[in-house]
């Protein structure tokens, strides 16, 4: 894949809306530990998380059922700071981390905008097969 400065380098870039992407992009950042990439005007915004990406771009917050439909999940190094700082900065949370027999321990989270997100961190490297999963 050929590089290009204006473009992040993870091949999968999901685009959020935001009716403020300057103020999503602070909250992000503040809330979540993402960095600024790019500004693109007043209206997108480029952020990175490690190497994965996203794109703040200006248009409404998602309605009610936007948590229902889908949710970016993000892997980290800690996911129990990373929860602390989140709720810090007034993400909204259902409960603490929780270790699943998959390996990982995850927590739900939603920002100021509706955006569902979890948080994942690799704590074992389990093979599928012994909690049920198959791979292909």
């Amino acid at each position: 894949m050929k590089n290009n400065r204006s473009m992040p380098h993870a091949q999968v870039i999901p685009e959020l809306a935001y009716p403020d992407v300057e103020a999503a992009a602070r909250w992000l950042a503040d809330a979540f530990g993402f960095t600024l990439r790019l500004r693109i005007g007043d209206h997108r915004i480029q952020m990175e998380y490690g190497t994965g990406a996203i794109v703040l771009r200006q248009g409404p917050a998602p309605g009610p059922e936007a948590s229902a439909s889908h949710s970016l999940m993000i892997r980290v190094d800690n996911v129990d700071q990373h929860h602390a700082k989140a709720l810090a900065a007034g993400a909204r949370v259902s409960g603490a981390p929780v270790t699943y027999p998959y390996g990982e321990r995850q927590y739900p989270a939603q920002d100021f905008a509706g955006h569902a997100w979890v948080f994942s961190q690799s704590l074992d490297d389990v093979h599928p097969s012994q909690w049920g999963g198959t791979l292909a």
